[in-house]
This record gives C-alpha cells, structure tokens and sequence, in this order.
C-alpha cells in the first residue's frame, strides 16, 4: 500500500511559520580582533633590516646583537627618525652602526678593532646610545 505525500510548497519558515533569522554574533570582549591586529601591524614601522654587507661585516668581525642589543638600536633608530636624519652613525658601546634611517637598514657594522681605521662619510648625524 502506498500513501499520498504531501508537501508544502514556499519557503521554509522558523516556529510557527515565522521567516528564519540569524543571530547577531555578540562582539568579542576583551579579545584583539583580526581586523585590529591587522591594522596595527600595517601602521607600524618594520623593524630593523640589515643589509647584506651589514651581514657578511657582523658575520666576519663576529659582532653579537643578542635581544637587548637589537632593542637599543632600534630605539637609536627611533630616536634618529624623530630629529629628521637620514643616514645615521649610531655608536653603541664599542660598536658602530651606519643607519638608512628612512628605510630602517643597517648599512654596515663595525666593531671597536675595526673602528679604529675607518672613516664615517655620507652621515648627517651620530646618536650615542
């Protein structure tokens, strides 16, 4: 034996044929949302680059820039960008950095043995750190 079926035709409704609706998602509270992380992230200034001859220079005379080290030339930087420079030398403790301000790059590192011989040219100002 078989029985008729039958189906209601129109849209398919919620309770008591009441249109579906979506819930409103509340807003994260106390939590950073992506769009906020993403903007922040955008806005900020890139950290220190280091150009390949800074490298192969920090690689050869064996100069360590460990956390601390690195925080301190970054602040240099800031510091250096705030006074409107350009290309900086940056002396900190017994080393010597050569800093594209605008662009945040290390151009070349020296340490105290090597500083001795060299010649700073094209800078147009020194920050002591």
């Amino acid at each position: 034996m078989v029985d008729k079926v039958t189906l209601a035709t129109g849209a398919v409704g919620g309770v008591g044929n009441q249109p579906l609706r979506s819930k409103p998602q509340p807003a994260a509270t106390g939590g950073t949302t992506f769009e906020e992380v993403l903007k922040a992230q955008l806005g900020r200034e890139p950290a220190v680059r280091f150009s390949a001859h800074a490298q192969r220079r920090i690689q050869s005379r064996q100069i360590d820039l460990g956390g601390e080290e690195a925080v301190r030339l970054e602040q240099a930087i800031d510091r250096a960008a705030r006074k409107g420079a350009r290309e900086s030398l940056i002396l900190m403790d017994d080393l010597a950095f050569v800093v594209n301000v605008k662009n945040r790059l290390v151009v070349t590192a020296v340490d105290a043995q090597s500083r001795k011989e060299d010649i700073f040219t094209n800078i147009d100002s020194v920050v002591l750190t």
